[in-house]
């Protein structure tokens, strides 16, 4: 099934999990501590409401606006977690999940060696490409995006609040991968002649 279809699928905590999965990835971009959006995993586990975990992962990263120095990564990645719902119902959340998971692969994009760091074409290899099921040629970190955010559905729609437990390991495991790229394109960029 395509991620576009899982998200179709998706209830309420399916949405918000797959939504805060892709943030949490992402997570390192923003200079956030690991343990910034555990309280928002943890209200997905017990379905209490989540609107204080959002104000105060907010208010630990700062200002809603991005610094005239901030690349599109880290703007795409601060835009998830700015326009994320108060309130965790399934009309909220789905259009949120549904920009959460396009953002994210573009992240993903952005910051893959194999993807020159160039954004997704347009038309039919663009940017839904994956989403919609067709994976050929797409990036390694791309790809591996992409399955990670299928896993985080298929595990919600498969055990309910017992999947947010697996969905969490998941993301932590996206988040080491894409703190490797980061602190790599770091060192590259302090080298010098970078």
């Amino acid at each position: 099934m395509s991620l576009v279809d899982l998200i179709a699928q998706a209830d309420e905590r399916g949405l918000a999990a797959s939504g805060l999965a892709c943030l949490d990835r992402c997570l390192p971009l923003l200079g956030g501590d690991d343990e910034l959006l555990r309280p928002l995993w943890a209200s997905l586990a017990d379905g209490s409401d989540w609107a204080g975990g959002l104000t105060l992962a907010r208010a630990a990263l700062g200002s809603a606006e991005p610094a005239g120095d901030e690349d599109e990564a880290v703007r795409l990645t601060r835009r998830m977690l700015e326009s994320a719902p108060a309130e965790r119902t399934a009309a909220a959340v789905r259009p949120w999940a549904d920009a959460c998971s396009v953002a994210s692969l573009r992240v993903h994009r952005l910051l893959d060696p194999a993807a020159d760091g160039s954004p997704a074409p347009d038309g039919p290899d663009g940017p839904d490409a994956g989403r919609a099921g067709d994976t050929a040629g797409l990036p390694p970190l791309v790809a591996a995006e992409l399955r990670r955010q299928a896993a985080v559905l298929e595990l919600l729609a498969g055990h309910g609040a017992q999947g947010v437990r697996g969905a969490l390991e998941v993301s932590v495991e996206g988040r080491r991968v894409l703190r490797a790229v980061v602190s790599r394109r770091a060192r590259s960029a302090a080298e010098p002649g970078a």
